[in-house]
């Protein structure tokens, strides 16, 4: 998918322009894709394309009605209603004694689980949940809250009732509730939250190809196979295997090739893009369309992805010219191809376009990520120190999706329950916490501390307090447990540690850090899920590098105070698969 391109009226009368590379310049855009399309056409070459449409690619949504336990009264006895049947239908399969006294409890309440299983899920991997009340509930707070496991079904209701299909993951967790809701102000908003990775497929969803009707045959779904496995292959148990297999006279099984594992769109995409029953006289000839059109800025998208599909050494030729292309778009595609290939000729571009192009961002980091080479390690280390959050943030992810165990970014897991990463980075101090995905803080400076005095909420019975002194108190107070009590220094690092070890979850520790921001006790900035999105414009009249990009331009602005996280702080959407919620 490329970057949507906005061209406005005045290249029309642009007249001349140098050209010192021999590329298409970004001036020659007064055409439309499509008559650039005709003017270089492909070649009649068939490709998988033409004779299948991929399967698998959808979310599937899942759904269960569960039970939230540690709501200290904020709870209800639910009234009759097929949730309440359902819930204690559940009880009594888990043999759960007097359901109807665990229901009336205000420490209780039901809710509503939903979660959206992505394509090529495999059994084991982790999703978040969506967890609310029910329409006629009188809860009034899930915060402090923790949903027992439920098994997530997809559902229908069907006659008053709720049916449910075969399980396919189960769920459950601390719920992430937005920590400046008010539950006496704003009851939808304090009902409301997430379980970050609380979903776990049981089941995997396999991934292929449906041939046309007009192309079903066993004779054409082995052909389709072989020249994918031709193109593609992976080791299983020590031998060489492809990745493609003709299962039936319509459907194709294929697995995804690791070089792709955190990008499943652009797997698919490069594979429909193989050619079948090519000549070689034949693929010569189609070559040469494809680097005209590669340095197109028009057509270049398709094209490199067309030669990233063929692979071999001419088609990386093709791809190494492009990137020395004076175009952005052209020396962009150009190098993602390459980085799929794990080619390092791109990857400076590619780091340049992570750091200056919003619009290239996050495909930029995908590639980046994919590559098994120290150069491209380097590139996104030196992003960490970048002025934008989304491109640090992006940045630390992609390396982590590189290799997870690097110790730079490894980190720990806090109390078994989220990840904690404190990075000795030179850009200005962040700190940085997710509501999507996997449950996270990253410290992009590791030595910064509070400003006092302070006293912070950190969920329902923690309490942070640093009115005297040099140190910060942190306590946790609870009516069935004795209290708890940690005294510590201002470093973040410190606080943060002391709250988990008192008995704090994730949502607690983000709630402290939010009010520590609004309040002014904390020095640096604070931004949550800063994730590069896909789907921003790429405009080619900006003469200043990143003049586009909204992270830049606010890099030093603060959050207004008490702004609530789904108003204030910039949530982009994930690109699937690199920011995915596989751990």
């Amino acid at each position: 998918m490329r970057p949507r391109c906005y061209r406005t009226s005045h290249w029309l009368f642009v007249a001349t322009l140098a050209v010192t590379t021999g590329c298409a310049s970004s001036l020659f855009r007064d055409r439309t894709p499509e008559a650039a399309l005709e003017e270089v056409t492909e070649s009649g070459t068939p490709l998988v394309a033409d004779y299948a449409h991929p399967y698998g690619l959808n979310y599937v949504k899942v759904e269960a009605v569960a039970l939230v336990t540690g709501l200290h009264g904020t709870g209800e006895d639910p009234p009759q209603t097929p949730q309440r049947a359902t819930m204690l239908d559940e009880m009594a399969r888990r043999q759960i004694e007097k359901p109807n006294e665990v229901l009336a409890s205000p420490d209780t309440a039901i809710v509503l689980l939903r979660g959206f299983l992505p394509p090529g899920v495999q059994k084991g991997d982790q999703f978040d949940l969506e967890v609310h009340s029910p329409s006629r509930s009188k809860t009034t707070s899930l915060r402090g809250g923790r949903v027992l496991e439920a098994r997530l079904t997809e559902l229908a209701v069907m006659g008053q009732q709720i049916h449910a299909g075969h399980v396919l993951a189960k769920g459950e967790g601390p719920i992430l509730v937005d920590p400046s809701a008010d539950g006496e102000r704003d009851i939808a908003a304090s009902t409301r939250g997430r379980i970050l990775g609380g979903g776990v497929a049981i089941k995997s969803r396999p991934l292929g190809l449906v041939l046309a009707q007009n192309h079903q045959s066993f004779r054409k779904s082995i052909a389709v196979a072989k020249a994918i496995s031709y193109r593609f292959q992976s080791y299983e148990g020590g031998q060489k295997i492809g990745v493609a297999e003709a299962k039936t006279p319509e459907f194709i099984e294929l697995k995804l090739h690791p070089r792709y594992k955190d990008n499943i769109g652009r797997f698919v995409r490069v594979v429909r893009s193989v050619a079948v029953n090519e000549t070689p006289t034949e693929l010569q000839e189609r070559l040469v369309l494809l680097e005209k059109q590669l340095l197109d800025p028009l057509t270049a998208a398709n094209a490199a992805l067309r030669l990233e599909a063929i692979g071999d050494e001419l088609a990386i030729a093709k791809l190494q010219e492009g990137v020395k292309s004076q175009d952005a778009e052209v020396r962009f595609y150009s190098a993602e191809a390459l980085a799929y290939l794990d080619k390092t000729d791109g990857v400076q571009a590619l780091v340049d376009a992570a750091s200056e192009e919003p619009a290239f961002r996050a495909h930029a980091l995908a590639a980046l990520s994919a590559m098994d080479d120290v150069t491209a390690y380097e590139g996104l280390r030196s992003l960490l120190n970048s002025q934008s959050a989304e491109t640090r943030y992006g940045a630390f992810r992609a390396l982590w999706a590189m290799n997870p165990s690097d110790p730079m970014i490894r980190g720990e897991r806090l109390g078994g329950q989220f990840g904690y990463h404190a990075l000795n980075t030179d850009g200005p101090p962040m700190v940085h916490a997710t509501r999507s995905g996997r449950p996270e803080i990253v410290l992009f400076g590791a030595d910064q501390k509070f400003k006092l005095p302070l006293v912070l909420d950190a969920g329902n019975d923690i309490l942070v307090n640093g009115l005297s002194g040099n140190e910060i108190t942190v306590s946790r107070f609870r009516a069935d447990s004795p209290d708890r009590r940690r005294t510590v220094t201002t470093a973040i690092d410190d606080v943060i540690r002391a709250i988990v070890e008192v008995g704090g979850e994730y949502p607690d520790v983000v709630q402290a850090l939010q009010q520590a921001k609004r309040d002014g006790a904390l020095p640096g900035r604070f931004d949550v899920d800063a994730i590069p999105r896909s789907g921003r414009e790429y405009d080619p009249d900006n003469e200043v590098a990143g003049e586009s990009d909204p992270d830049n331009e606010n890099a030093d602005e603060e959050p207004a105070a008490g702004a609530s996280m789904d108003a204030d702080y910039r949530v982009g959407t994930p690109l699937p698969d690199l920011f995915s919620n596989k751990k």
